[in-house]
């Protein structure tokens, strides 16, 4: 990679894949908890994201109590590619029921798994979720699991049928960023050629920039932004976050080293004293 190479050249043909399609921006946002509509509408613009994800099971616009067509209309305006999810569900039929809705509502394939095995924490079934995984991918899904950073459980789901995978970094909502960097890094080292997106738990952009650094092909976001002070802005700085710690991980960072190491060479002559004039 030449020295000179900009932001813009890195990233030209490095877009995401996942199952075979590709998607314009490596964030992924979430629908939920934002102040109105209209905030939602301004942070999906300024961050352009890849995939919108949205909850079948909703209460109403995004806060308003007159029935979802509102929203339903904005999603069809922002066209941006629709990501349901199963969120809610505590079975496997719970699961399957909800997906094969979404497919019939958003017209799509594509379903983010969340299977729930503890209300407190909201942490995966892990025990379930690669059962509910293959059912789904068996009635032609194209799904994205939301796991957790356990390699066992991330390669039952790649037998299962899974394409990508979409572990946590921490209990959804916390915004503690990574909490186990050990696992994540792990993680991504032993399946070098799995898509992984960190889903969950992220709370600030230099978040999203360690895990893109560390090598994940994307972050799935919602909390972080809807719920910050100024969520277009919030939106926006996440997006650039995304993208710089990609484009650092194209460019191989410098190894660490354990001592100091001058920048500048200081063998040899003064500088000053190399002019026979002085």
């Amino acid at each position: 990679m030449n020295s000179d190479t900009s932001l813009a050249s890195v990233l030209a043909d490095d877009a995401l894949r996942l199952y075979g399609e590709t998607f314009a921006s490596r964030l992924l946002l979430g629908t939920a908890r934002y102040p109105s509509p209209a905030v939602l509408e301004q942070a999906v613009r300024a961050a352009r994201p890849g995939m919108l994800t949205v909850a079948l099971r909703r209460e109403g616009a995004v806060g308003e109590g007159e029935g979802g067509q509102r929203f339903w209309q904005m999603l069809r305006e922002l066209n941006v590619p629709v990501l349901p999810n199963t969120a809610g569900c505590h079975s496997i039929e719970e699961v399957i029921t909800t997906a094969m809705m979404a497919r019939e509502v958003f017209d799509t394939p594509w379903i983010k798994l969340e299977l729930i095995g503890d209300d407190y924490t909201l942490q995966p079934d892990t025990l379930a979720l690669p059962a509910a995984a293959e059912r789904l991918i068996r009635e032609g899904f194209k799904v994205l699991p939301y796991c957790t950073e356990d390699l066992v459980l991330c390669r039952r789901l790649l037998d299962a049928g899974c394409e990508a995978l979409m572990p946590w970094a921490a209990p959804i909502g916390t915004g503690k960023g990574p909490i186990n960097p050990y696992a994540l890094r792990l993680l991504r080292e032993r399946l070098p050629d799995t898509p992984l997106l960190v889903d969950a738990g992220l709370g600030l952009p230099s978040h999203a920039t360690q895990v893109m650094e560390w090598g994940y092909d994307g972050v799935l976001l919602n909390t972080a932004v809807a719920q910050a002070t100024h969520p277009v802005a919030m939106a926006q700085a996440f997006s650039m976050a995304v993208a710089a710690g990609r484009a650092a991980w194209l460019a191989q960072p410098m190894p660490e080293r354990e001592l100091a190491q001058a920048s500048t060479p200081v063998v040899g002559m003064p500088f000053w004293h190399q002019d026979s004039n002085v």
